[in-house]
């Protein structure tokens, strides 16, 4: 495993460009609401940490994975400078998974490609819930800090 044994959400803040003035918006899926909570608690908490102002971090939750392409599409018109989704999907005893991120991962695609706002894909896609734990502020960090500090130098872009 690639991330194994590591801890991907340490960051220097001072290398990062400056954010005054920008707003970016969180999707959080509601669905394993545990995990994706943490997440968003992690962005929310690097983005203020990095220079944000808490009024131009605007939050919206959608009930599950699948709507978060929705809610991306939406917050884009909100005059946003990123869009950061936070999910998190774990497999189950049939296909549903693989039907839920394909299309997921397929439709933040198509937004990177077809809109000029960047969309930052923070979901999951784990074997287990253990595996999501460790990656949502367990062992391997917080990929919700990694989605802020991704969000910052594309907005810088």
């Amino acid at each position: 495993m690639a991330t194994e044994n590591k801890n991907l959400s340490t960051y220097d803040k001072d290398s990062l460009p400056s954010v005054v003035g920008k707003r970016v918006g969180i999707i959080t899926s509601q669905w394993n609401g545990q995990i994706t909570n943490n997440m968003r608690k992690g962005a929310v908490d690097t983005l203020l940490d990095c220079g944000f102002s808490p009024e131009n971090i605007i939050e919206w939750s959608v009930p599950g994975a699948f709507e978060l392409v929705n809610g991306a599409k939406r917050m884009i018109e909100e005059a946003v400078d990123a869009v950061i989704v936070i999910g998190c999907v774990i497999q189950g005893e049939t296909k549903h998974f693989d039907f839920v991120c394909q299309g997921v991962t397929y439709g933040i695609a198509h937004l990177n490609a077809t809109q000029d706002i960047p969309v930052i894909f923070c979901v999951l896609t784990d074997n287990t819930l253990q595996q999501s734990i460790d990656r949502s502020g367990g062992k391997h960090g917080n990929k919700g800090i990694e989605a802020a500090i991704t969000a910052i130098q594309m907005i810088d872009l």
